[in-house]
């Protein structure tokens, strides 16, 4: 089996972006077009990888999950590639599942495992899996490694090698409307008097960071005196840290509890509180939480996987080129919300049509600069530099550009980079540790 270290490349790449579904951010600036065509940010960005079309009997594909369908967040990409594929003709057989492999070089090995079983096209789900993915797409040139939620393929300069990621942000602040709407509700009754919201994160990444602050938003856009506190668990899935996170969020105060975690520990915390007589509820991630949770569960802000596996297995099965960085939205089908809980306030499915009106049609930009502030002040330009930094040593792995963010008074998340970027900490939101 192959399982020779590769040497980093030296070569260095200018970011490329392909965004499907110009939404909102279109109006801004966003470089993507709203037919969902592919388009790149960089002439130089060459993805190298267009070749012989593939018939759709004949494709090989390789799945690696951080953990298995006992996960929300795992289930979710599950489901999307069983989805795709069913819509592509893609027999199931032909798709191979690895599952709980850790973010380490046990990933690796699954990725060459795979490739060596003659593996095609080979996704991996989780952030922390990306470096171990670039390691076996520099191994097996002819194989094609897509990390989900990865930000190093548009500047490794491995043809071989893509991410791809949804613009979650879009349906987190629509499951903050409808948080907004149950906390008004609750305000204007007099049952609660302090707006405050508390939000279980995994880890203070951007991507965390960008769904919670643009939850607030959401929130915000409705009582906008809210303000929301944040609690780390430090993992992706954590059943029991979760919980206790959750119940010591709702101990400080907070009366609706958002997560960025990939267990219903949250909402069935949430729940049990609901059931001795506290008015608290819940907004999930990834899956329905109706069932862990049915008086307190809201809603669940939902990445729809399916469109983005569907999108790149036809390109390569065309034998198109796949861009570097792939991101789609609400406009192309890959952002919702779960069904409405019970406990959800009057008018809510109204203003949840409406703002999702607004994100297609452009009216409405989540991360509208003159929406929030930072230190007191609006944010007219933010500089992020998108090269990759080795977390251990400090040392820049792969060099980037520096562009400002901000365009037309919008920050463009997700445009230069499939991954989320925003990392703004935004007045109102504080982080408890």
């Amino acid at each position: 089996m192959k399982k020779l270290l590769a040497l980093l490349l030296t070569a260095v790449m200018l970011l490329a972006l392909v965004a499907c579904g110009g939404g909102g951010n279109n109006a801004a600036g966003n470089t993507g077009n709203t037919s969902g065509n592919n388009t790149s940010n960089s002439d130089t960005g060459d993805t190298g990888d267009a070749g012989a079309s593939t018939a759709a009997t004949d494709i090989k594909i390789g799945v690696i999950c951080v953990h298995d369908e006992n996960s929300g967040y795992d289930m979710a990409h599950i489901e999307g590639i069983t989805k795709a594929c069913e819509e592509l003709g893609i027999d199931m057989a032909n798709v191979t599942f690895k599952y709980n492999v850790a973010e380490d070089q046990s990933c690796y090995d699954a990725a060459a495992d795979l490739a060596d079983s003659e593996c095609d096209i080979i996704f991996s789900d989780s952030y922390g899996h990306q470096s171990f993915m670039l390691q076996a797409a520099q191994e097996f040139p002819d194989v094609t490694f897509v990390a989900c939620t990865g930000d190093q393929a548009g500047v490794a300069g491995q043809s071989n090698f893509k991410n791809i990621f949804p613009y979650t942000y879009e349906s987190r602040y629509i499951s903050g409307v409808v948080a907004g709407m149950k906390l008004k509700e609750l305000m204007d009754s007099g049952a609660v008097t302090d707006p405050k919201i508390g939000y279980v994160g995994a880890y203070p990444y951007a991507e965390v960071v960008s769904g919670y602050t643009a939850f607030l938003l959401g929130i915000q856009s409705i009582v906008p005196e809210a303000y929301m506190e944040v609690q780390y668990t430090n993992s992706w899935f954590d059943l029991t840290k979760e919980g206790e996170t959750a119940l010591a969020l709702m101990n400080n105060g907070c009366v609706i509890i958002g997560q960025h975690a990939d267990s219903t520990g949250a909402p069935s915390a949430v729940q049990a509180e609901h059931e001795k007589g506290k008015e608290v509820y819940s907004v999930g991630y990834n899956i329905d939480m109706l069932s862990v949770a049915p008086d307190a569960a809201l809603t669940s802000s939902q990445n729809v996987w399916s469109v983005l596996y569907k999108a790149t297995l036809e390109k390569f099965l065309a034998g198109e080129e796949i861009p570097a960085d792939f991101a789609c939205g609400y406009a192309m089908g890959a952002q919702t919300i779960s069904a409405l809980g019970t406990a959800c306030a009057e008018g809510t499915q109204e203003a949840v049509d409406a703002a999702w009106a607004g994100i297609k049609d452009g009216s409405l930009n989540v991360f509208d600069t003159s929406k929030f502030t930072v230190d007191g002040k609006t944010v007219d330009s933010y500089e992020v530099n998108f090269s990759i930094i080795d977390f251990n040593t400090g040392e820049t792995v792969f060099e980037g550009p520096t562009v400002n963010v901000i365009e037309n008074g919008v920050f463009q998340e997700s445009v230069y980079r499939s991954a989320p970027y925003f990392d703004l900490r935004i007045d109102g939101i504080t982080e408890l540790n």
